[in-house]
Parts: structure tokens; sequence; C-alpha cells
């Protein structure tokens, strides 16, 4: 499945200056990763790297991640026996300088720049609808530290502008996990469809002497020593389906915000961090998907996979300020540059 990129430019008007980006782009069902150019006015695919080890076999080029200081890419590939793997490239080179395995279809990932260890989740797509986990993997010797136990079917790895928290969401039980970089321990959870049903409700009119305030009735949950996973009821008729599938999430760059995709519910929320309530309610387009914030706070891009759309939205007043057709039906990933001038989408082909 080929990827095409769409080039958005966030900064409508202004007078940009000459400057070449470079974006790394996976094919999962090609294993291959493209490197494109873009000036300012012309993408160009300028290398195309084939990836994984086995000929006859689409391995599934899924996560992609450069490290802090850009000497390093990382890519997930999900599919194994039954296990996938982090492989490590040299930047410029791109040749193969180390390997782990990880879970069940290792997924998204980022590295923190305070901890240097890198996040993945094991998105687990294939297999039962049970909690799966985020590995934690030490870069330099390329060894897999832990395996954080979650909620099912995982998606979504991003840090903290600080690099102290890990972000990622359950797409099928439905929740938001914080995991603490240096412990590594899931610090907070919270239920997203209740907290989608919370954005806009009245307060006033509510009996709260029949609340929890303790959030157990949020599904906010304290950071518990030992937990044992062993207790819980892992199976989804013991684990609700949820309705409003998060599929994303991303950190503000200077608030204490996180940005989560409905991709069933039509919709993305705003999470305050240090209250653990939702504040905002976004209505998108069909199926958001991915979502990257501007570094400089001012926009949010959302990729509506459903609707083979894109949507850029003024974070300040809340406006969706445009609304873009894609090129392509299947709208995937959204990588935004790091002077806030243009967001990267990019756009899966059929066939």
């Amino acid at each position: 499945m080929k990827k095409l990129i769409v080039l958005i430019c966030l900064l409508a008007g202004s007078t940009l200056t000459a400057q070449n980006y470079y974006l790394y782009v996976t094919a999962e069902s090609e294993d291959e990763v493209s490197v494109v150019k873009f000036d300012g006015k012309k993408a160009e695919t300028i290398k195309n790297i084939p990836v994984g080890v086995w000929p006859a076999e689409i391995e599934g080029p899924h996560g992609i991640t450069v490290d802090p200081n850009g000497e390093y890419w990382y890519l997930s590939l999900a599919h194994g026996n039954p296990y996938g793997k982090l492989y490590k490239y040299k930047t410029g080179t791109d040749e193969v300088v180390g390997t782990v395995e990880l879970g069940l279809f290792p997924a998204s990932m980022q590295i923190s720049p305070v901890t240097g260890l890198l996040y993945c989740v094991n998105f687990n797509l294939h297999g039962d609808m049970v909690p799966s986990t985020v590995s934690v993997v030490d870069v330099e010797s390329m060894t897999e530290l832990e395996q954080i136990t979650t909620g099912a079917m995982p998606h979504g790895s991003r840090l903290s502008r600080d690099g102290m928290k890990h972000y990622s969401v359950a797409m099928m039980s439905g929740e938001l996990f914080e995991i603490d970089a240096l412990d590594l321990r899931v610090s907070h959870k919270l239920d997203l469809d209740e907290a989608s049903k919370m954005v806009g409700m009245d307060h006033s009119t509510m009996d709260h002497s029949q609340m929890g305030h303790d959030m157990g009735g949020m599904g906010t949950e304290k950071k518990e020593e030992g937990m044992d996973h062993s207790k819980m009821n892992h199976d989804m008729g013991g684990m609700k389906h949820s309705a409003f599938k998060p599929t994303w999430v991303s950190p503000h760059p200077s608030k204490d915000l996180v940005y989560v995709a409905g991709n069933g519910a039509d919709e993305v929320l705003e999470i305050n961090t240090q209250t653990w309530k939702p504040t905002r309610k976004f209505v998108t387009d069909k199926g958001p998907y991915n979502i990257d914030l501007s570094p400089d706070g001012k926009f949010m891009v959302v990729s509506y996979k459903t609707a083979g759309k894109t949507g850029i939205w003024n974070l300040e007043t809340g406006e969706e300020v445009a609304r873009i057709g894609n090129s392509q039906k299947v709208t995937h990933g959204v990588a935004i540059s790091s002077d806030s001038k243009y967001a990267f989408v990019s756009v899966e082909g059929i066939g």
C-alpha cells in the first residue's frame, strides 16, 4: 500500500524562506520506507529503503521516529512469529545498526529526550481483545527493559513536552493512559467514553451526592504500587467495547493538555492532565484518526480517515479554520514541521 504526502501550509499569507524538509514515510504493505524532500514548493521522493528480512512475507513497517539528536531513526515491523521487532537505522546511510524483539504488532513510538528511552505501543491487531502493553527500550543497547500493561489495542505513543510523561490510548477499551517515564508505571488512566459524556453537561442540575468523587466513575486511577493485573478481567465479556474508539493522543507543546482522537465518536477531546478532566470537545468530520499540534501551540491538524479529508483547527478559538479534501480516500498520519510552517499528511493508496 503506497502512501502519498499531502502538504498543508499553516502560515497563509506569510513570506516563507527557502528551506529543505526531509521526511521518512512508511509503506506498510510494500515493506518500504521512502525519504521525501520538500523545498517549500515541490516534494520529491529521493530514496526508497527496502526493510524487513523475509522477501516472501509482508512484515509491515508501521511506526517510525527519529531520535532527538537526529543521528538514528527507528522503525517497528509489526508482523512477526508471533512478535514484531524494532529496527535501528543510521541516519544518512540508512543502514541497520540494531534490532530487538518487542510485543504483538508493535506500532507507534517516541523517544524521551530526558530518559533517552523509546516507548512503543504493542497494538496487538490480530490477537484477542485483552490488555496489551507498552514496550520500553534502551536504544543504546537495543534492549527491551519492560512491558507495561495498559488497555486493549494501544495506539498513539507520545511524550509530554518535558519528556517525563508518556501518553497512549487503548482503542478497543476506550482509555487514555499516562505512564511515568522514569519509574515505568501507569500513573493515571481515564475512561474516554465517560469523559466524552461529561463535556457540555449542565452540572448545576446533577445530583453530586450520587457521584463517586474518588473519580472511580470517571475511570481515573492513581498509580498503584504492585498492581496485580492477573486479577483483572481481561476478556471482552468483562471489558467494555468502546464506542469512542480512541486512536491517537497528542500533548500540547506548552500547556498541561492532551488531545485525543475519538475515531468512533467523530470528535477530538481536550483533557487537562492536572485535573484529569475533559475541558473541550471538537466535533470533527468522519473518522478522526491521527493528530499533531504545531510546536507554537496555535494549530491542531487532524486526519479524517473515514472522510478522506484533513482538518485544521485554531486552538485558541476552537474553530476549524479549514477542511481539505485529500487526493486519496484513506487519510492516515500527520506530522507538523518543527518551525510550525507545514503539516505533512500521509494518504494511503488503494491497490
